[in-house]
């Protein structure tokens, strides 16, 4: 790519303009933003990860719409998570959840924050793989559990101890969650703290590729 000049014949980085690392620094931002404004970010991790609440800071910060896959889901079956899964079973609502994740894959960049089961189907995570960018966002069990523990909604952990739950979820998970593109740890901070991590790790990933 050519840049511009002034039209004295003078570059921006000539004197009385801002230096080379400055310019440097904003033209990178500026290629990094053109280079992610192409492709949906996803958002995946077990329950209690805090991927709807950092996805929706995400997606102000980054100026694009948000999604919650499970909330699509819901409104595509005209009942909640609980229901389906207590009227159909798992593996209805997983057929369901692949259908849903695939045409919001196919609609303008976003945000989207998936249920903690979608990303280990292998159709998802190819699909995935080939639109999106994928992040995991990491916890360990004890402050998942700690945080689901505020709500009963959750299928899978109503019958058991939640703790031993997330860590066999975990264990049967991680070999497909570890194949996300960037991994964030959060486990601590604010979830404000943690979409500046993600934003300051895309940048990363985009600027070294």
């Amino acid at each position: 790519m050519q840049l511009a000049r002034h039209q004295n014949g003078k570059h921006p980085r000539d004197k009385g303009n801002p230096d080379c690392g400055d310019f440097q620094t904003l033209y990178t931002d500026v290629m990094t933003r053109t280079a992610l404004h192409d492709h949906t970010i996803v958002l995946i991790g077990l329950m209690g990860a805090g991927k709807t609440t950092v996805g929706r800071r995400l997606a102000a910060a980054m100026d694009r719409p948000f999604a919650d896959a499970d909330h699509e889901i819901e409104r595509a079956a005209g009942r909640s998570v609980s229901e389906i899964f207590e009227d159909f079973g798992e593996a209805a609502f997983r057929d369901g959840e692949r259908r849903v994740i695939a045409r919001l894959l196919d609609q303008p960049p976003m945000v989207l924050a998936l249920g903690g089961g979608a990303f280990v189907d292998p159709d998802t995570r190819t699909l995935i793989a080939n639109k999106a960018i994928s992040i995991w966002l990491q916890a360990d069990v004890e402050t998942l559990a700690t945080r689901v523990a505020r709500r009963d909604t959750r299928p899978l952990l109503r019958d058991g101890n939640p703790v031993e739950i997330l860590e066999r979820l975990l264990e049967t998970r991680q070999p497909a969650y570890a194949e996300a593109d960037i991994h964030i740890d959060a486990s601590a901070g604010t979830h404000q703290a943690t979409a500046d991590a993600i934003i300051a790790a895309l940048k990363d990933r985009e600027t070294q590729k």
